[in-house]
C-alpha cells in the first residue's frame, strides 16, 4: 500500500508502544503501576459535571457549534483578566481548540512553509516537534540541559537558524522536566523574538500546577501579544482531559489564521463541553487548590519512598510529572532501564530520550497514582537490584 512520505517522519508513538507494552503484561495476568501517562485521575467539580451533564441532556445542543459561544468568550476574557491580569478581547484574541493537543499539531500549518525553520526545545512533548514536521518545516532544536534548570539558552542558539526561523515553541512548567521559568526569562525571550522576528507560541497547560509560587502567563510581560501566542488547557487544572478544551489566546493576527484553518477542519466544540468550560473557569476556583496540592502530595509521597529504595530524584517544581536521572550503572540507557523495571517489577514509566536527544539517561512518571499504588510501587522496585549502587 502506498503511503504519504509524510509518514516516514513518523514512528509508532512512544505512548502506543507502552501501552502495548501494558496490555500484554496484562494480558498475562500480571501487575501492571502505569506512571507512563499524565493522564488525571482527580476527577472535575461537582459543579462542572453538573452541567455537563444538564446540557447533555438537551436536545438543541447537538447542533454545529462552528464558533466559539459569545458567553465562553466573555469567559476567558475574564478569567485572564482575573487570574493573570492580562487584558484580551474575547473575540478577535481567543479561540477554543479541541485540546492544546489539537492547536498544537495544527499551528505551524497556519505560520509555516516548507522548509522554514521552527525552533523547538529539547527534550519536548512529542507534538511540539511533530506538529511542525506535519507541516513540512525544518526543526532546530535547542537543548534544555540541567546545567542551565532546563531553561533555553538563547545566547546558545545559532544566530543563523535565528535568522530563518519563523516560529519559537516554549512551555514552562516544562513537560518533562517539570521546570519553571522566572521573570528574567520572559523578558530575554521576548528581546530575543522580536530581534529575529520570531513568532512564540507558549504552551501554559501547567501554570496551575506549580509548587513554588504562582504561575504567571507569557501574556504578562510587556510586549508578549506583539509577537506571539499562548495555548492554555483545563486538562490538568480542572481535569477535563477527555472533554478536550484548550485556547489559543494572544496576537490577534495569530489568531485569526487558527480560527481560519479549523474553519476548514472542524466544526467547532461540543455545546455542552463549552457550558462545562465555562462553569469551570468562573465558579469556586478551590477545586484548582485542592487538584494542585493532591499533586503536591503525590510528588513528596513518592519522592520519600522512592529515595528509602536508593532512587535519589530532584524535586520537582511544577507540573504533573517527576523528571529522574536514571541509576548510574545504566550508563544513560533509558530505553533500556525502562524496559528492566517494567519486567522486573511491572512499573511503567516513559524513557526520557522519547523526548529528544537530551531526555537520554531520564525517565518521566506521571502522578497518577494514589498513595498505596506509589508504595507498592517503591516495594516492588526495593526487591530488584535496580537501584543497588556499585
Amino acid at each position: 500500500m502506498y503511503k504519504s512520505n509524510r509518514m516516514n517522519l513518523f514512528g509508532e508513538s512512544i505512548f502506543t508502544t507502552l501501552a502495548h507494552m501494558r496490555t500484554k503484561r496484562l494480558k498475562e495476568g500480571k501487575e501492571v503501576i502505569d506512571l507512563s501517562i499524565g493522564a488525571p485521575n482527580i476527577p472535575p467539580h461537582q459543579a462542572i459535571l453538573d452541567t455537563l451533564s444538564k446540557e447533555a441532556g438537551n436536545p438543541k445542543n447537538y447542533i454545529y457549534a462552528i464558533t466559539d459561544l459569545p458567553e465562553l468568550q466573555d469567559s476567558v476574557q475574564q478569567w485572564y483578566k482575573r487570574r493573570y491580569h492580562v487584558d484580551i478581547d474575547g473575540k478577535s484574541e481567543m479561540t477554543s481548540l479541541l485540546g492544546s493537543q489539537e492547536g498544537l499539531s495544527h499551528l505551524a500549518m497556519t505560520l509555516v512553509d516548507d522548509g522554514d525553520v521552527i525552533l523547538v526545545p529539547d527534550p519536548c512533548y512529542p507534538i511540539f516537534r511533530d506538529g511542525p514536521l506535519l507541516a513540512g518545516a525544518k526543526v532546530v532544536y535547542m537543548p534544555l540541559l540541567k546545567e542551565n534548570d532546563y531553561l533555553i539558552d538563547f545566547d546558545a542558539i545559532n544566530p543563523d537558524d535565528a535568522k530563518k526561523a519563523k516560529l519559537m515553541i516554549v512551555s514552562y512548567p516544562n513537560n518533562p522536566t517539570c521546570a519553571i521559568a522566572n521573570e528574567d526569562f520572559y523578558h530575554k525571550l521576548i528581546a530575543f523574538a522580536k530581534k529575529y522576528d520570531i513568532l512564540v507560541l507558549h504552551d501554559n497547560a501547567y501554570s496551575e500546577l506549580l509548587f513554588e509560587g504562582v504561575g504567571h502567563s507569557f501574556l504578562e510581560y510587556e510586549g508578549a501579544k506583539d509577537i506571539g501566542i499562548e495555548f492554555n488547557s483545563l486538562s490538568k487544572t480542572y481535569g477535563m482531559a477527555g472533554a478536550r478544551v484548550g485556547f489559543a489566546i494572544g496576537n490577534a493576527e495569530i489568531i485569526s489564521l487558527i480560527k481560519t484553518l479549523k474553519s476548514n477542519l472542524d466544526y467547532g466544540m461540543f455545546i455542552p463541553i463549552q457550558k462545562a468550560a465555562i462553569t469551570a473557569i468562573t465558579s469556586d476556583q478551590s477545586c484548582v487548590e485542592t487538584t494542585r496540592e493532591a499533586y503536591r502530595h503525590r510528588r513528596d509521597f513518592l519522592l520519600e519512598r522512592f529515595k528509602e529504595i536508593g532512587w535519589d530524584i530532584d524535586v520537582p517544581k511544577g507540573s504533573m510529572f517527576v523528571w529522574a536521572k536514571i541509576p548510574d550503572h545504566y550508563h544513560q540507557d533509558d530505553e533500556q532501564f525502562t524496559y528492566d523495571l517494567f519486567n522486573k517489577t511491572g512499573v511503567l514509566v516513559v524513557p526520557g530520550s522519547a523526548f529528544g536527544k537530551h531526555g537520554k539517561g531520564f525517565v518521566r512518571m506521571a502522578l497518577v497514582q494514589n498513595d498505596d499504588r506509589i508504595a507498592h510501587a517503591s516495594e516492588l522496585m526495593g526487591q530488584t537490584d535496580l537501584f543497588k549502587k556499585a
